[in-house]
């Protein structure tokens, strides 16, 4: 499956900002899905997580309450809704696919990953 995330950009602390992550070359629907981030100097992190079915949804801690994910396996694209944003928040956004077993908060859940777009959080 090949991901292509969008929707970054630069916004001021409390705005908001939608991501999305379009999904081709492969049953979408058959896939959990991920968002992770990965801001300068720092290691790549577990953002939020949607099971097949889009029933179950994860989250960090650092966004619950803040950030929502959702899918649309019509359209093939997985969703994350970012409220309140803080400027602990500026990163490149990746989004992931899981085509197996395994923890959604682990990055080797994920064998494929989209191009990650940038989020910047201004105070």
């Amino acid at each position: 499956v090949q991901l292509q995330a969008s929707g970054g950009g630069l916004v001021q602390a409390g705005g908001s900002l939608s991501l999305s992550c379009a999904a081709s070359g492969a049953t979408f629907s058959s896939y959990r899905l991920g968002w992770f981030r990965q801001a300068p100097g720092k290691e790549r992190e577990f953002v939020a997580a949607i099971s097949v079915s889009g029933i179950s949804t994860y989250y960090a801690d650092s966004v619950k309450g803040r950030f929502t994910i959702s899918r649309d396996n019509v359209k093939n694209t997985v969703y994350l809704q970012m409220n309140s944003l803080k400027p602990g928040d500026t990163a490149v956004y990746y989004c992931a696919a899981s085509r197996y077993s395994g923890s959604l908060l682990r990055m080797d859940s994920y064998g494929y990953w989209g191009q990650g777009t940038q989020v910047t959080v201004s105070s």
